[in-house]
């Protein structure tokens, strides 16, 4: 990658600032420093420092690498290239819309299959990029799966032995969910290598809490040169409680993944009891697990030393697929009805809505095909919303969910009042809700974890780049509904990543989106 002289033509530098931000963002989201960008594109730090401020030119090639590098669509040729979307706002949505099933409940339940040498089949699996990328892992290490029908009912076939040698890195480093692999691949294998993805160190906050779960079950981690050295001791389990260090769903996963396969008792404290860690649960009690507490903050697991079943399950549905949903009927001033909203998730949310003014109609309660989770219909009303008395923050559940918290930017934008909104998890989510400003927003950055968003909004069209994080990029999308005129959304990878045909969807319901590519 060399430095040019040339002179760019008239705007070039403005374009390639743009470029630039957009590859800053997605470092930034993939947790990499420049230095660790650098390495996996064979160029130096400078090198990247002037590709984000816009003082490079960069060729196809480099883009594409980039693109790989960064688990994002930056560029491609024919139908390989990037997704855009084309929004003509302004329109009313109407009609009724089922919620899929949890996308993080499904990635647990696929590194979960691992502890079963039996026949698993899962029922209406999201078909997302998140899916594919680890079903790509489960394969490449002798795993067999293949989908069964149109309703995405997914079987997996677990073999005795796997071939963990021959793991796809390129795959497992485009999923963060591969670190829930540990839990079960310890029971596997005495030694293994496990690729990171997102350039996590060992003993950064995102990893070292998965080791606080692991160590007392006789794994030891060493982090190499973009791999993790796992070592296991079978037969050792914890001799006190676990206690979690934080909250986290998937940390509390891999607890309950290693807990299942040990032959005695784990209990785990400070364990998230959210939507995925239910689901998980549930399936593992068919494995012939027993766990106590479900829903709690204290797991009490009695594991199993093997399982060879035949068994199927039907992960719940996504309540943050419900959320976007209401959202996207909230800031249209649209009726509509959605179907099988997991409701024990959504009651906080739904609760800060009244006060705002929400007005909607709720079923009867009814079950979930796994048995457990209670759901209902919402059918929504147009609504005049005034802004909350406090700031809005998330909590661990069963408070406000984490992902939920972006579509109240959109949500504040539409009511009358001022709001804060606390986003006190990431380091740098709330940054890019202040894209709503392109849309007509009034959304004040104050620090990297608040914004102060002024309402209501009378929302225009323009075009906007995808930011890297899901919920903001679906958030900016809402927006682009409500505006007057048409907006594009280019590169939605990231929105693929976690919605199965989102804009499909939508346009069943009145929406006008169009999906291109560039020529």
């Amino acid at each position: 990658m060399t430095q040019t002289t040339e002179m760019p033509a008239p705007g070039t530098e403005n374009y390639r600032e743009r470029i630039g931000g957009i590859i800053r963002d997605a470092r930034l989201h993939a947790d990499l420093t420049q230095t660790q960008l650098a390495a996996q594109l064979g160029t130096s730090q400078s090198a990247v420092n002037r590709i984000e401020k816009g003082q490079q030119n960069l060729t196809l090639d480099t883009l594409s690498r980039l693109g790989a590098a960064l688990d994002s669509e930056f560029v491609g040729v024919g139908a390989s290239g990037p997704s855009h979307l084309r929004v003509h706002g302004g329109t009313t949505l109407h009609g009724e819309i089922e919620v899929k099933t949890s996308k993080n409940a499904g990635v647990a339940l696929l590194c979960a299959s691992l502890l079963n040498t039996g026949t698993t089949v899962l029922r209406k699996v999201a078909r997302i990029e998140e899916v594919n990328r680890l079903l790509e892992v489960l394969t490449s290490i002798g795993v067999k799966a293949r989908w069964l029908n149109e309703d995405n009912d997914l079987e997996l076939r677990v073999p005795e032995h796997l071939d963990l040698d021959s793991i796809d890195a390129d795959a497992a480093r485009r999923t963060r969910s591969i670190i829930m692999f540990l839990g079960p691949l310890m029971h596997r294998a005495e030694s293994f290598q496990l690729p990171y993805a997102g350039g996590c160190d060992l003993g950064t906050r995102t990893v070292e809490p998965h080791m606080t779960a692991l160590r007392p079950f006789g794994l030891d981690v060493v982090a190499t040169e973009g791999y993790y050295q796992a070592t296991s001791s079978a037969g050792t389990g914890p001799r006190r409680p676990i206690v979690l260090t934080e909250r986290g769903d998937t940390v509390t996963e891999n607890a309950l993944l290693a807990a299942a396969r040990y032959d005695g008792e784990t209990i785990i404290r400070n364990a998230s009891p959210n939507y995925m860690v239910q689901d998980l649960c549930f399936f593992l009690e068919k494995l012939g697990v027993r766990i106590d507490g479900i829903g709690t903050t204290t797991l009490t697991v009695r594991g199993t030393t093997g399982s060879r079943k035949d068994v199927e399950y039907a992960p719940s549905e996504d309540p943050i697929e419900a959320m976007s949903l209401i959202t996207a009927a909230i800031v249209t001033g649209s009726s509509i009805t959605v179907q099988r909203v997991p409701i024990e998730f959504l009651e906080i949310e739904l609760a800060i809505l009244e006060e705002m003014g929400f007005s909607y109609d709720r079923s009867e309660e009814y079950t979930a095909r796994n048995g457990q989770t209670r759901l209902v219909d919402i059918t929504t009303h147009p609504s005049r919303l005034r802004a909350p008395i406090d700031k809005i923050h998330p909590m661990p559940f069963p408070g406000l969910n984490i992902d939920n918290l972006p579509f109240f930017a959109i949500i504040a934008a539409s009511a009358e009042g001022q709001t804060m909104l606390h986003d006190w998890v990431y380091e740098n989510r709330a940054i890019y809700l202040t894209e709503l400003t392109r849309l007509g927003g009034n959304v004040k950055l104050m620090d990297p974890h608040r914004v102060l968003i002024e309402g209501p909004t009378r929302w225009s069209g323009t075009e906007i780049v995808c930011p890297p994080a899901l919920r903001p990029a679906v958030v900016i999308l809402l927006g682009m509904l409500a505006a007057k005129g048409t907006s594009v959304l280019r590169n939605v990878y990231v929105i693929n990543r976690g919605y199965e045909d989102l804009a499909e969807r939508l346009n069943k319901l009145g929406a006008r989106i169009e999906t291109f590519r560039d020529i």
